[in-house]
């Protein structure tokens, strides 16, 4: 094992490091998935629980909105992961797969926020 990465993995984990102990952890992820635009989904979120609560008719267009957010930022990932990919020429599969995983993020992120509206919407909704 690389002496770097031992040192990782025995130390306790403070920046967004891919390491044993610490690899998938929410705080690894969101570090991971870019600050903009996981801030930017983030804060679509508060705005969702705040709408719930004192603007209920525009929860799903919030909900909607983190959705667009998070889709525009994966393609901008995925973006920059092939650029880098056109500039440095072969690059292993393992690579790439790694650039896929970590352009998701954002799009995971924002679906679970999509996902979360739909439901505030279904519970708000009038009984028939």
């Amino acid at each position: 094992m690389n002496e770097e990465l031992m040192y990782v993995a025995d130390s306790t984990c403070s920046a967004p490091v891919e390491c044993v102990d610490c690899a998938g952890q929410p705080a690894t992820l969101f570090f991971e998935g870019g600050l903009p635009g996981m801030i930017a989904i983030t804060l679509l979120l508060i705005a969702l629980l705040f709408a719930a609560w004192k603007a209920p008719r525009w929860v799903k267009e919030i909900g909607l909105g983190a959705l667009v957010v998070s889709a525009f930022w994966t393609l901008y990932g995925l973006y920059q992961m092939f650029s880098i990919i056109q500039v440095t020429g072969d690059v292993p599969f393992s690579v790439a797969c790694g650039g896929f995983k970590v352009a998701l993020i954002g799009f995971l992120y924002g679906l679970i926020v999509y996902f979360i509206s739909l439901i505030i919407r279904v519970v708000q909704k009038p009984r028939i």
